[in-house]
């Protein structure tokens, strides 16, 4: 099946499967501030058409779909909404900065890439960031997004990436390629190499991880898979997985410890998303992984 694309100049880049729209890519977003403007993919579909992400849930309005959001970066944060500070727990500060838009520097039938200016909420530059998305169709069931990042530190002084666990908050270690689906996706299954379950699993290691969700109305079932390229920092990662509440998937590279990144220096991170019809049981979920790794080969 070939995909098609349709590219809204300044805007976003649509792409879809026949008559499915498998995913927008908005990468010049009409956010406001205190969400950490940046671009973001939403909505996402399967093959099937059943969607699969929300956008700005009440409970979180900075949650948008799939976005590459990083809470901690030195004294800034690019994940939207208030910084957590030990001792005073959440705190809105005047330090939500921006992901803007530079220019696109690819795009064809299955590749989109661009160029974006990270910047503090004063506007002052942190950090340049190349970043390329590629999709493919995988099977009758599913198709693979990969993600790839490079950011380089622009600010002129080391820049600390963490998280609020970092920070102190234990176990709230996001930030990073963050996913958030459905209502209807609660209280479904994360599923890891190490076994399946709920969010006992969040904070532990692996190099992949899935969330098996049913949607309302249509009495189907979709699963989600993230791989982490074994490239990545800190690989294989801490997953900022949660169930119980809502619906998420986060392969935090910075769940407990901080990278520093020099002035000038760069760094690189890709994913593979693996987007498919059904429930294919703890047997075919560690198939869908298996696609996933073998698209980052």
């Amino acid at each position: 099946m070939r995909t098609q694309v349709d590219h809204r100049l300044g805007g976003s880049v649509t792409v879809s499967a026949g008559p499915v729209t498998l995913f927008t890519y908005v990468y010049r977003p009409g956010t406001p501030q205190r969400e950490s403007p940046k671009p973001y993919l939403h909505p996402i579909r399967t093959l099937s058409g059943d969607l699969v992400s929300l956008y700005r849930p009440h409970d979180h309005v900075w949650h948008k779909g799939i976005a590459w959001s990083l809470p901690h970066v030195g004294e800034h944060n690019f994940w939207g909404g208030p910084t957590y500070v030990h001792g005073r727990s959440y705190v809105q500060l005047p330090n939500n900065g921006s992901a803007l838009h530079r220019c696109v520097d690819t795009l064809t039938g299955t590749e989109f890439g661009h160029t974006l200016d990270w910047v503090s909420e004063q506007g002052d530059p942190v950090i340049t960031e190349r970043r390329t998305l590629t999709w493919a169709i995988a099977g009758d069931v599913s198709w693979i997004l990969t993600f790839t990042t490079t950011m380089t530190n622009v600010s002129g002084a080391t820049l600390a990436f963490g998280s609020p666990t970092t920070k102190g908050r234990e176990n709230a270690g996001y930030g990073g390629l963050f996913w958030r689906g459905p209502r209807s996706f609660t209280d479904g299954l994360l599923q890891s190499p190490a076994g399946t379950g709920g969010d006992e699993l969040r904070g532990s290691r692996g190099p992949w991880f899935a969330f098996r969700g049913r949607h309302d109305g249509v009495d189907r079932a979709s699963t989600v898979v993230i791989v982490d390229d074994t490239a990545n920092p800190h690989h294989p990662p801490q997953w900022f997985a949660r169930t119980e509440e809502f619906a998420c998937l986060n392969p935090a590279p910075f769940f407990s410890a901080e990278l520093d990144l020099a002035a000038g220096e760069s760094v690189t991170f890709r994913y593979a998303v693996v987007i498919a019809d059904g429930d294919h049981g703890d047997a075919g979920t560690e198939r869908l992984a298996a696609l996933g790794a073998e698209a980052l080969t």
